[in-house]
């Protein structure tokens, strides 16, 4: 083996950030963006880090509070060139922030943008990755979620956005210090084709509105696939839609990123918002908050910590849901199946009505196995419905009994969605003989 061999061995694991042991299940945590935007400072952050503590949300895996944008002074430093925070709202410095984050026993997350610039007009990491990555890990920051504004043209293909994106992949693994990488390019380029090399999530669309189904040209495609132009203002339910092909590209480590939750920022009802957070479970979406947690409502509160759609999304198994169906409706909107893996031979199935009315569905088991085959789609399963308590425990996941067909005559509202864990009857007859 030559030296160039051996040193090309020597170098390629350390830019596989996906392989840097982080995000084994999709991440969970806290985002300033979705609520606060620019409106951000010190108070704000470890006001909702020590709300995730007082709401207990830390039990249910939420873990890393993460400062968006606009955390940023007017320029770098002048003379080393490193990043500087803003006076101003972090008078302290970020590393006191993280210090006192970690103090918390939670993880502390920043961002950036892979241009000259970011999103919000500050400045970006694009040809600083050394030093921004080398600041970032002096300040114990363990998340970095990374823009794609200003990028100067340094797009278009995906081999060109990969070097553009492999340099931040590069630096932080270079620090040492374990950083979580989330690329945040849109899905410009087919970053589930290329991201899975550099980084532990990648967002698939342009930015979600807190709003079902709205359509806004700022978010023009109607599929993700060779899309020119992601934008922004993506309505919920399109980016379940772009979600639905790419979800063979994800797996431990490596997420389809369908962006931050918008649960309890007024935009959508219970019912949208109960669909919101099923459907980022199910194919395996990272799920960071994006609300105000210092101040939310008890149904709020009721969604963000079901705690049987989180295993969901947290089953080490690591497979997305895939779209089994989808029928377009007259009266406008669609019905669709989803179906997902999940260990010990269990199951997931969601049925998702994006429709304007309710309606009555016989969900087959022929369908909802179609991957599994003959024996798995007359088999008989116990059901558990996600979305109702056990009244006698209060725990998520109301066993319905034993099915052998299907699920007959599911009456399903507007903008709801039903999701069912699928045990086959067996394994459950074993399971409770175990337990007398």
């Amino acid at each position: 083996m030559t030296f160039s061999l051996l040193a090309l061995v020597a170098v390629v694991p350390a830019v596989l950030a996906y392989d840097n042991g982080l995000a084994r299940t999709p991440q969970m945590g806290w985002n300033t963006w979705n609520h606060f935007g620019c409106g951000i400072s010190e108070d704000t952050i470890l006001s909702a880090a020590k709300a995730l503590i007082s709401n207990n949300l830390t039990s249910y895996g939420y873990e890393y509070v993460i400062v968006d944008d606009c955390w940023q002074a007017p320029a770098r430093d002048p003379s080393t060139g490193a990043p500087v925070p803003d006076p101003e709202k972090f008078p302290n410095g970020i590393k006191d922030v993280a210090d006192q984050v970690h103090n918390l026993g939670l993880k502390f997350g920043i961002y950036s943008s892979a241009g000259t610039y970011t999103c919000g007009g500050r400045f970006g990491s694009l040809d600083h990755e050394e030093i921004d990555a080398q600041t970032y890990a002096s300040w114990g920051v363990d998340y970095l979620k990374y823009d794609n504004c200003y990028n100067e043209g340094r797009a278009g293909t995906p081999m060109i956005s990969y070097e553009r994106y492999a340099n931040m992949s590069r630096a932080l693994n270079a620090t040492g210090r374990p950083i979580l990488y989330s690329m945040c390019n849109w899905g410009e380029d087919g970053p589930w084709n290329f991201a899975v090399d550099i980084a532990n999530s990648w967002r698939i669309s342009g930015d979600i509105h807190d709003d079902f189904d709205r359509y806004d040209d700022r978010c023009p495609c109607t599929s993700i696939l060779d899309c020119k132009l992601p934008g922004f203002h993506c309505a919920m339910s399109r980016i379940i839609d772009f979600a639905a092909p790419v979800g063979q590209k994800a797996g431990p480590g490596k997420w389809n990123d369908l962006d931050m939750l918008e649960v309890g920022n007024g935009g959508m009802n219970f019912d949208e918002y109960v669909t919101h957070f099923s459907m980022w479970a199910l194919v395996k979406s990272p799920l960071i908050l994006g609300n105000d947690i210092t101040n939310m409502s008890n149904d709020t509160l009721a969604i963000i910590t079901n705690d049987a759609l989180i295993a969901v999304n947290q089953d080490p198994n690591g497979s997305p849901a895939n779209r089994i169906w989808k029928r377009t409706l007259p009266e406008g909107g669609d019905l669709q199946l989803w179906q997902g893996s999940l260990v010990n031979n269990q199951f997931v199935f969601a049925l998702m009505n994006t429709s304007p009315n309710p309606q009555t569905v016989n969900v087959s088991f022929t369908d909802v196995f179609v991957d599994q085959g003959a024996s798995y789609q007359s088999a008989t399963f116990t059901l558990y419905d996600l979305w109702q308590k056990d009244p006698s425990s209060g725990a998520w996941g109301l066993n319905l009994g034993e099915f052998s067909s299907g699920v007959p005559n599911v009456q399903i509202g507007t903008h709801q969605t039903k999701v069912w864990k699928a045990v086959p009857a067996s394994n459950s007859k074993r399971r409770d003989r175990a337990e007398l």
